[in-house]
């Protein structure tokens, strides 16, 4: 979801209307990630999901860290980091569990395994009920389903890259 700070500045009770508008006409798989607006759309979420969480599958991503400038400082897949970012998700969108969690992009210096292990043990803790890869080689989603179910994959498709 772009409601945050990739397109410019946005209006924060248009942003509601438009969440709860594809709400009430089906939509029902929100995705967003910490990244966004440096946590803000998550925050923007929370709003949402107060009210209407019932209906609302819920996913979000880690690993692109941002300082809080929005300056992009890199991707961090440490088995730390992964449950420090799974907890701050927590908290910004005011729920005890996440529906899908994405590791939003592979960072090349630490195994694909130690990433997804330590995301498996966030299901295992009940914060987190099935996992994701975002942007992942063949190879690398291979590794990861040695180690934990990967239930989603995001892939960009695009016939100029």
């Amino acid at each position: 979801m772009g409601m945050s700070d990739f397109y410019g500045d946005s209006d924060h009770q248009q942003n509601l209307a438009v969440l709860h508008r594809a709400l009430d006409i089906g939509v029902n798989f929100l995705d967003t990630a910490d990244m966004y607006g440096v946590g803000r759309n998550e925050t923007l979420l929370a709003e949402v999901l107060r009210e209407r969480r019932d209906e609302i599958v819920l996913a979000t991503k880690f690993g692109n860290r941002r300082a809080a400038d929005g300056t992009f400082l890199g991707v961090c897949g440490t088995p730390e980091y992964v449950a420090e970012c799974c907890d701050a998700s927590l908290r910004r969108l005011g729920v005890e569990v996440i529906d899908l969690y994405y590791q939003h992009r592979i960072d090349p210096e630490v195994p694909i395994e130690e990433t997804v292990g330590a995301m498996q043990r966030l299901v295992e803790a009940g914060k987190v009920r099935h996992l994701g890869l975002s942007e992942a080689s063949g190879d690398s989603v291979r590794r990861a389903a040695g180690v934990a179910t990967i239930t989603a994959l995001q892939s960009e498709y695009s016939l100029w890259t």
